[in-house]
């Protein structure tokens, strides 16, 4: 199916097991902060970038998603794509909405990702040519994704176990960059072809490590970046509101 309409996917799914027990009663979509909800954040700087089509992913309470994207009207389109049977983790909530995102690319954007991220600039950073552009920083992280000199993606490293993923043998990770992951990419309507055989649930960081020797996947540093996930109860504490 084609949209003409430029068109942003928010994962909402997770289960939110490290905000307990604040998503015992309610998805981590919901949880608030400064009495916003971290959709509701999401949906309002998606919006703000241009962003015309919004589809939101649900599993874990997915009732109240759909209760709370009706009774607000944020003045863009949005829609729910269920995954009513199982949750499907990143890379297979993706595929699953093929049908609802369109054959354009598409920003993919964590909900529990706190920012100031320039969506407007970042959109623009996407090459056709290439499978997805992700935006990366040089922060502290146990995982890192590796980048060459031109930014291609060409592994993964956990820098507490040692542990290395990457298609290319005999990989040096030494010689790489390592650069975390922010949850937020731009992404090919190619990439619903390249997913065909990928057994959901699976992660869309293990679909790309899988992908990265044939087909190119770029890093990009905003140079002014700040990043917070929202993924633990002491973060959501500690979080400053200067990125609402």
């Amino acid at each position: 199916m084609k949209y003409n309409k430029k068109t942003a996917f928010i994962f909402a799914a997770g289960l939110g097991t490290r905000l307990r027990p604040l998503t015992d009663t309610r998805p981590k979509a919901l949880v608030e902060i400064a009495g916003k909800p971290l959709l509701q954040i999401a949906i309002e700087k998606i919006k703000d970038a241009g962003f015309q089509r919004i589809v939101v992913n649900a599993h874990h309470f997915a009732e109240q998603i759909f209760d709370f994207v009706e009774k607000i009207d944020f003045g863009v389109e949005i829609t729910i794509s269920h995954e009513k049977e199982q949750l499907l983790d990143t890379g297979g909530g993706i595929s699953f909405a093929e049908k609802l995102i369109g054959n354009e690319p598409f920003l993919a954007y964590n909900v529990d990702i706190i920012s100031n991220v320039d969506l407007k600039t970042f959109y623009r950073q996407h090459n056709n040519e290439s499978l997805a552009t992700i935006l990366v920083s040089n922060r502290p992280t146990s995982r890192y994704l590796l980048f060459d000199t031109y930014n291609r993606l060409v592994g993964w490293q956990n820098a507490v176990t040692g542990e290395l993923k990457t298609p290319f043998a005999n990989l040096d990770a030494d010689k790489y960059k390592e650069l975390a992951f922010n949850g937020i990419h731009i992404i090919s309507p190619k990439i619903f072809s390249l997913m065909k055989d990928f057994k959901s649930p699976f992660s869309i960081t293990d679909f790309y490590i899988s992908v990265c020797s044939t087909e190119s996947i770029i890093g990009y540093e905003q140079p002014d970046l700040q990043v917070t996930d929202v993924g633990k109860i002491e973060q959501l504490k500690n979080i400053s509101n200067k990125f609402i």
